[in-house]
């Protein structure tokens, strides 16, 4: 089963244990101290739309996609309640163009690290890179290798796998230790990832 697919049949299932239905608080630290500012943003993997909407409400332009058209349908369902205008797309951020860029900020909350292949991190972390402005910013909520054993929970990564894919690309600007907002006890241990585009050689 491909990861569309896969993530298709968990929406109409309604297996969503990531949905916690509310913007996670990694994120909106660092847009309350100023770190991230309104801005023309992306987010990936947008899932039924908290953070988007959560972004939107704060004065960004916001674009959000996900490759499952429930998920889409969800979010634009929710961000029509909310009273707030999100261009939401449904596509294959691997494989597909995404329109609207290019971009300041790129957000995924655990979209990148749901690819197992060393190759398929690089590609997302080139595609990301492709898609935003020279000095954009990625903010990426990865599952932690150093996270407990659990039955279920987020893919894991190591500090190591996100290094290699993403440094040809960008700058790390902080990696640091954190936890997803979540209603598991205990939630599940994250890297807080934010970088910056490199420079392109002229």
């Amino acid at each position: 089963m491909d990861e569309e697919t896969r993530f298709e049949k968990r929406y109409l299932d309604k297996d969503l244990p990531w949905d916690v239905k509310r913007r996670d608080f990694n994120l909106a630290n660092l847009v309350e101290d100023g770190t991230i500012t309104p801005c023309k943003v992306l987010e990936v993997g947008c899932g039924t739309g908290d953070n988007a909407i959560y972004l939107a409400k704060k004065s960004f332009q916001v674009t959000a996609c996900d490759a499952s058209k429930t998920a889409i349908s969800m979010a634009r369902e929710k961000a029509q309640k909310k009273g707030v205008n999100i261009m939401f797309h449904k596509l294959d951020f691997l494989k597909e163009e995404v329109p609207g860029a290019p971009f300041d900020f790129i957000f995924d909350r655990g979209c990148f690290h749901s690819f197992d292949l060393k190759e398929e991190r690089s590609l997302y972390a080139n595609n990301a890179a492709l898609l935003l402005q020279n000095d954009g910013l990625w903010l990426s909520l990865i599952g932690s290798a150093d996270d407990v054993m659990r039955t279920t929970g987020p893919p894991k990564h190591s500090a190591q796998d996100i290094v290699e894919a993403v440094e040809p690309f960008f700058e790390i600007r902080f990696l640091k230790a954190s936890h997803f907002d979540s209603d598991q006890v205990p939630p599940a241990r994250i890297w807080v990832c934010l970088m910056q585009k490199r420079k392109m050689p002229v």
